[in-house]
């Protein structure tokens, strides 16, 4: 009998362990020693390479690495598109189903990094610190995003490779989505089919 009295700790100290380890195996992943990370994209349209910046923006840098390690960005759409403004992404599946979601995070958007062509950046609600998983690639030179007297967008990196393909998403024809109620969507998907965290470079 003493030991069915027990069970409730042992598993509470079994799911301890285990979230324990599933955490310590996610930091690992995404290996926090690694200052400037890549990331790969493979989208229907080409592949984008991003460099990330831990020393501006360390919160949202381990942020995006946590949706990339666990699969969360892959077969998902860029639900979002802008010429000359953004192409946003990372927060639905192609069937417009929204991605398991991590927490909020804090607004690193006074970091210093500009909403400049080429750079990505975190996507928001208006409050100033409810980013979590929906990111966007500046697809023009975006100084209204950019911090003043209000909270900004963060910029947390910006493509190495394949801006040609960015460029190029940023061109494909949108509409009004009806049973969306969404402006800006691409008559044809623009899938993200699968991000990578790169091996750290030696170089």
């Amino acid at each position: 009998m003493k030991i069915f009295s027990q069970l409730p700790a042992l598993v509470t100290l079994l799911l301890s362990l285990l979230l324990s380890f599933n955490i310590s195996a996610t930091n690992l992943a995404i290996d926090p020693t690694n200052i400037y990370p890549k990331v790969k994209f493979e989208t229907s349209m080409g592949n984008i390479v991003v460099e990330l910046d831990r020393v501006k923006a360390p919160i949202t840098v381990d942020n995006f690495l946590m949706y990339v390690v666990n699969g969360r960005y892959n077969n998902t759409i860029f639900h979002r598109i802008m010429p000359d403004f953004i192409v946003q992404g990372g927060g639905y599946d192609a069937e417009f189903g929204p991605i398991k979601l991590y927490d909020d995070i804090v607004n690193e958007s006074g970091n210093g990094l500009k909403n400049e062509l080429g750079t990505i950046a975190m996507a928001k609600e208006s409050r100033p610190h409810t980013a979590n998983s929906q990111f966007f690639f500046n697809a023009g030179d975006n100084t209204n995003l950019d911090p003043g007297r209000h909270w900004g967008y963060t910029v947390f990196g910006a493509i190495v490779e394949g801006e040609e393909v960015m460029a190029a998403m940023a061109e494909v024809k949108t509409h009004y989505d009806e049973s969306l109620n969404w402006d800006d969507v691409p008559v044809n998907q623009v899938l993200l089919i699968k991000a990578t965290l790169l091996p750290e470079s030696t170089e």
